[in-house]
């Protein structure tokens, strides 16, 4: 018996909607067998984390909270993938945009607000995309694979901050605990009424805009969308893909640095050791099931965040940590099974027949044929 995927000509256009959606129902069914073979109910560990989440107006404020960094990460996560470049490092360019934002709030301590958070703001930006550039320089000029790169750095940026905490930015009256000194208060994100929910969700909200009229407004949008879906027409037609993946990667790095700046200046209020429990590997899962969509992914973000603050609810009853880092993972394997299953088929051959697993359909030579000559047609 011989099994191999065939690529499909085309992709349902009802599958690829209804996909996510499917991803996270199998995640839910998978999660919910994992908890009862633990022990726990899973209709009452749900519906505490639901309840945790959305129950009442300081869950929902933590869960926007929660939302922001992963929103700006998946952004700028999306904006790459638009182009085929797979960024999985936008946990190590959240983390020095922090760096870089700290710095100036270290530097300019006696400066007033309408001076130091546009700094700070400016510097967190430019922090991740000169870290998303080292990456951006091989790939586009020598072709090095992105993904293995942008996640290497990813752990050089957090040793980076480690040693700044315990060294040189650890603050003497510390007690020893890896911080660096409190910004001023003039370096905090204003917060949003009386919740902890901060300016940082208006980053969001104005990137998700400006994403969505770049992609779909002008030249440059529509050159990053034709290099993603045809590269060789792209550069048959004149354009630059050197220069453009170097740009998309750097506005990535831009995004996600952005949200480090955020991050530190409203919510730590000081850079400190582990200042993410993940939040660029979290909004990796939250482009995909938006489907690269800006606004889809403002929306995803949010649930997303509610699925972590309910994770911390569900512990109230005992339900570990890992648990629910396990329903996160979880979640990308299913998201990342229903993209493949989207644009390949199952193909089971028994015996010299081929039987296609996807349609329980024979696999004749006249369909084969068929098949090949879609294939070419699309190449």
């Amino acid at each position: 018996m011989k099994v191999r995927l065939e690529k499909r000509v085309a992709a349902s256009p009802v599958y690829r909607f209804f996909s996510p959606v499917l991803a996270v129902i199998m995640a839910l069914i998978f999660g919910a067998v994992f908890l009862w073979a633990s022990g726990f109910n899973p209709a009452e560990v749900y519906l505490k984390m639901w309840w945790g989440a959305f129950g009442d107006s300081y869950g929902i404020s933590e869960t926007v909270v929660k939302a922001i960094p992963i929103m700006l990460c998946a952004l700028g996560i999306a904006l790459a993938a638009r182009m085929l470049l797979w960024n999985v490092g936008a946990e190590g360019q959240f983390y020095m945009g922090a760096v870089a934002a700290s710095w100036v709030a270290l530097s300019m301590r006696q400066a007033p607000a309408w001076q130091v958070l546009p700094l700070m703001a400016l510097a967190g930006m430019a922090g991740g995309a000169l870290w998303a550039l080292v990456p951006a320089i091989p790939r586009a000029l020598l072709g090095v694979n992105e993904i293995i790169t942008t996640l290497m750095l990813n752990y050089v940026a957090i040793h980076w901050v480690e040693y700044l905490v315990h060294g040189p930015w650890r603050d003497p009256g510390s007690l020893n605990f890896p911080l660096s000194a409190p910004f001023s208060r003039a370096a905090r994100l204003p917060m949003i009424g009386d919740t902890r929910v901060h300016a940082g969700l208006l980053f969001g909200l104005a990137a998700a805009t400006l994403l969505t009229f770049v992609l779909w407004r002008t030249k440059w949008g529509y050159e990053v969308r034709v290099i993603g879906e045809n590269p060789r027409a792209a550069r048959y037609a004149g354009m630059n893909i050197t220069r453009n993946v170097m740009i998309v990667l750097c506005a990535a790095g831009a995004l996600a640095g952005l949200a480090g700046m955020a991050e530190v200046s409203a919510i730590a209020g000081r850079m400190q050791k582990g200042l993410s429990p993940g939040y660029g590997y979290s909004a990796i899962i939250v482009a995909w099931l938006a489907k690269l969509s800006p606004w889809g992914i403002v929306v995803v973000s949010i649930l997303f965040g509610g699925l972590l603050v309910g994770g911390y609810s569900a512990q109230f009853i005992g339900v570990s940590a890992a648990s629910v880092n396990m329903l996160q993972g979880a979640m990308l394997f299913f998201v990342l099974a229903a993209e493949v299953m989207g644009r390949y088929r199952i193909r089971v051959s028994l015996s010299g027949a081929g039987v296609d697993a996807s349609s329980s359909r024979p696999a004749g030579p006249v369909q084969e044929a068929a098949d090949m000559g879609g294939e070419r047609a699309r190449e």
